[in-house]
């Protein structure tokens, strides 16, 4: 692919992945948990890379215009978000001044809720159908359209994952030793992801 739609498309999705949203909520609590921020984001990026998949076989369009398989995807994106945020809520606990840490605590469904997280939000897949198609070139000598998408697919999972590990990180070192206003961010986290969950299966319904 040519530098120019790469870098345009690389400009617009750090945009993107900068506004925060399920996945940010989801790394900050990881961070201030005292979780495993990398095994987090290491989820978050496998359920993108799930999309990626979806795009390049061109299985993206056919379940989008599914409305059937996108709602009950819709659904079990909302619901997880949900259950997840609840709990979150109710045990907002503080990380470990010792121990603990990005790297420290070992939690290994920490993977598998963030490729839930990313793997089932519907938004994460129409960004490969509405924002990804129009950095392709499709005139000329250029690459096949699936090694573009491929291309561009894991460009988006690197800015994620570049994101989210700042963040996260970022969570967990300043809010370490401070328990009040870990307990306030995780709370915020775990309000946030009830609220997107909440907006999903609105915003469907209408």
């Amino acid at each position: 692919m040519d530098t120019a739609p790469l870098l345009s498309f690389l400009a617009v999705d750090l945009l993107l992945v900068c506004v925060p949203g399920a996945d940010w909520a989801y790394v900050i609590a990881a961070g201030v948990r005292g979780r495993s921020v990398g095994r987090a984001v290491a989820g978050l990026v496998a359920g993108y890379a799930l999309h990626t998949v979806l795009a390049v076989a061109g299985l993206a369009v056919l379940v989008a215009g599914s409305p059937r398989l996108l709602t009950a995807l819709t659904a079990a994106g909302a619901g997880y978000l949900l259950w997840l945020g609840w709990g979150v809520l109710r045990h907002p606990t503080v990380p470990r001044e010792a121990g603990g840490g990005a790297d420290g605590e070992r939690d290994p469904g920490g993977f598998w809720r963030g490729a839930a997280i990313s793997g089932l939000n519907p938004k994460g897949l129409l960004l490969y159908l509405s924002v990804l198609p129009q950095f392709l070139v499709t005139e000329g000598a250029h690459a096949p359209v699936a090694a573009q998408t491929a291309v561009l697919g894991t460009l988006h999972m690197a800015c994620c994952a570049a994101v989210y590990l700042t963040v996260g990180t970022l969570a967990h070192r300043l809010l370490t030793g401070r328990p009040k206003a870990a307990r306030a961010v995780t709370r915020t986290s775990g309000a946030a992801m009830l609220g997107i969950g909440a907006l999903l299966l609105v915003q469907h319904a209408l």
